[in-house]
């Protein structure tokens, strides 16, 4: 079972803290639990209650009435919404679908997977589900990791089935011969591969020639690849919290190998990153930071 702060349900379901507050005082729309040492907290069937109770409020619902809902009532207008929705509004689908998506994921349910991913695919086409649906979604995964609220199971059960579906994805894209050359890789220690390969395809699709290093690249390596591929970039990411920690040494050490090629460094905001300024040096902290590249 998860066990959430108030604060990580603010960064789940991008409602405020101080509005959830509100919402359990004047609505009693949700309660928290308690530790014996009167700790508030909050659990995987709240945490998926709360997401959908977001969705209804970010789609006109007043808190009001989701409040007097029964759970038969509440599971109807969610249906209904996705219902009302489903040709006319591509955004709120999506929306939804990431929502599921989470509940999915809590749930290790792969039929529900599978059948959120095909209809977007059908709906959205596979880059948008990927940009629109699939990352979003991980970047929610992440924020779970890095709270320790990801049991290693769950987080290898959706990764193995995103996994599949980029590579597939990857694999139906014609193989260009000419383009700049882009080596991509995941430091030694860095498992988390689906964000590279989810910009291998995107790099792939806008004509680039994409060398895949994959995960877990030990040192000697990566300055090996360098000098043999002489790449026009190269492309990283660092997700694990041990390898951020040694992130900033790492990203010297690339820099000393690359000469006058771009350095791509996909990571969350950290102050001991910020403070290493170079002219080839980019941090991506989304996928639009790695569109905007283009």
């Amino acid at each position: 079972m998860g066990v959430y702060s108030i604060k990580d349900l603010e960064q789940l379901t991008g409602i405020k803290s101080h509005t959830i507050r509100i919402w359990e005082q004047r609505y009693g729309i949700i309660e928290p639990k308690r530790t014996d040492t009167n700790i508030r907290f909050y659990d995987d069937e709240q945490l998926k209650f709360l997401l959908n109770v977001a969705l209804l409020s970010r789609h006109g619902y007043k808190i009001s009435k989701i409040s007097k809902l029964s759970e038969v009532a509440f599971k109807d207008e969610i249906e209904k919404l996705y219902e009302q929705t489903l040709i006319h509004n591509t955004d709120v689908i999506l929306d939804l679908d990431a929502n599921d998506l989470m509940v999915s994921m809590i749930d290790m349910d792969a039929e529900k997977f599978h059948r959120i991913y095909e209809n977007s695919v059908k709906n959205n086409g596979f880059e948008r589900t990927i940009t629109h649906l699939i990352y979003p979604f991980l970047e929610k995964v992440g924020i779970l990791w890095s709270i320790g609220q990801v049991n290693p199971s769950h987080e290898h059960f959706i990764s193995c089935l995103i996994r599949q579906k980029v590579i597939a994805g990857i694999d139906r894209l014609p193989n260009p011969s000419t383009g700049k050359k882009f080596l991509l890789f995941l430091p030694q220690g860095e498992h988390h591969e689906i964000g590279l390969l989810m910009a291998s395809f995107l790099l792939k699709k806008n004509g680039c020639i994409v060398y895949y290093m994959g995960q877990n690249l030990p040192d000697k390596d990566i300055e090996s690849s360098i000098v043999t591929i002489h790449p026009d970039a190269v492309l990283t990411f660092f997700v694990d919290p041990a390898v951020l920690t040694q992130a900033a040494e790492t990203v010297q050490t690339i820099i000393k190998w690359c000469g006058d090629c771009e350095i791509l460094i996909a990571t969350r905001p950290a102050p001991q990153l910020d403070e290493i300024k170079h002219k080839n040096l980019h941090f991506l902290h989304g996928i639009a930071d790695l569109e905007n590249y283009f």
